[in-house]
């Protein structure tokens, strides 16, 4: 299984084979999620100060906070699949 990474935007990169989902921060029970995350220590905070657009949760239950819409970040994984299919 090789790792594949994807750009979550200000030089960060996450795992993309661990991503779970990639949702909107706007719902009360994904704010609810993220604060969840903050109080117990698995919550990753990459929007540099800039507003949350983007929650991707993990399979290891990390939260992490994107400037990046979710729209955007689902793109550059779609791009990262089609690469790999084309290369197989």
């Amino acid at each position: 299984m090789t790792i594949r990474l994807i750009n979550i935007g200000f030089g960060n990169i996450v795992s993309a084979n661990r991503i779970v989902s990639i949702v909107s921060p706007e719902s009360a029970p994904i704010k609810r999620i993220v604060q969840e995350a903050r109080e117990a220590g698995r919550l990753i905070d990459a929007t540099y100060g800039r507003r949350t657009r983007a929650v991707i949760i993990t399979d290891s239950d990390h939260v992490v906070l994107s400037a990046v819409q979710p729209e955007t970040v689902a793109h550059r994984l779609s791009a990262k699949d089609q690469m790999i299919d084309d290369e197989e």
